[in-house]
């Protein structure tokens, strides 16, 4: 049976996690053949994420973030805001030639989503897949307002966000599970024209986002979460999980581009 690293939870900075995760892919394509990493994390302080190619001086408030103590970070994969709070990140690092994932963007999307929604269906939360894009969407800055090709949702609302980039021939998934929504505060941080349309986004955002606590049987702790999940990438992918750390190269790597993570010059590119 194929093995991959296992990376369990642990809570960092929005710069750290995402020097981890590009570190990760990086020693990997540099020691081709290895092991696929399946890792979970969360975030602390409180982070607003960007996608790589959004806007900062256009969608973010800066004051607004800097009142609320938010860190703002630029992701290294596509996508929109993301408020990075109360939740369980996931991210899967693999050569793009691995049997589990390998195929279109899409197909490697569904294997994913699988693993996820066999975990989330676990614990409780009647989840499904969605299997075309929303054309819908009201084009706003954040993330989870309409759902996308095999992306998780419970009655029509998006349950897990997740964005996908490929270099080298590599392949890094991360996405979001929501345990709760601070709607507001997501709202506060992106640069809008008045009130009244914070108002009607927000608004708009409920009708089509939701977080585990408003969709659960029960209420399901992190710990519980990351088991199920493990469980079900395991027997969706037909693989075993064996837990890990970083390694010494991997440390390395990392420290060095939490720099680029922490710097103006990457946050503020676009």
């Amino acid at each position: 049976m194929k093995t991959w690293r296992y990376l369990p939870y642990t809570v960092l900075t929005g710069a750290e996690n995402m020097a981890i995760d590009e570190a990760i892919m990086d020693i990997m394509k540099k020691n081709n053949p290895t092991e696929p990493v399946l890792r979970f994390y969360g975030w602390k302080p409180t982070t607003l994420s960007l996608g790589y190619a959004q806007s900062y001086a256009k969608e973010v408030d800066a004051e607004a973030c800097r009142r609320a103590n938010i860190d703002v970070v630029r992701r290294p994969t596509g996508g929109r805001a993301v408020l990075h709070q109360y939740e369980l990140t996931y991210s899967v690092i693999v050569p793009e030639s691995e049997e589990h994932v390998k195929g279109t963007v899409i197909e490697s999307y569904l294997k994913i989503s699988q693993g996820l929604l066999k975990g989330i269906n676990a614990v409780g939360v009647p989840a499904e897949l969605v299997a075309h894009a929303n054309s819908s969407h009201t084009g706003t800055a954040a993330c989870f307002d309409a759902p996308s090709w095999y992306e998780l949702v419970v009655e029509g609302k998006k349950l897990v966000g997740s964005a996908q980039m490929r270099r080298d021939g590599m392949l890094l998934q991360h996405g979001s599970i929501i345990l709760h929504f601070d709607t507001e505060l997501l709202f506060r941080l992106l640069k809008l024209p008045n009130e009244e349309v914070r108002q009607r986004l927000i608004k708009s955002f409920k009708a089509k986002a939701c977080a585990l606590d408003e969709v659960w049987m029960r209420p399901v702790t992190i710990d519980e979460l990351e088991r199920e999940l493990c469980l079900g990438f395991e027997e969706i992918m037909g693989i075993k999980l064996v837990p890990s750390v970083l390694t010494e190269e991997e440390k390395l790597k990392s420290e060095q581009l939490v720099e680029k993570y922490n710097s103006q010059e990457w946050t503020m590119k676009r």
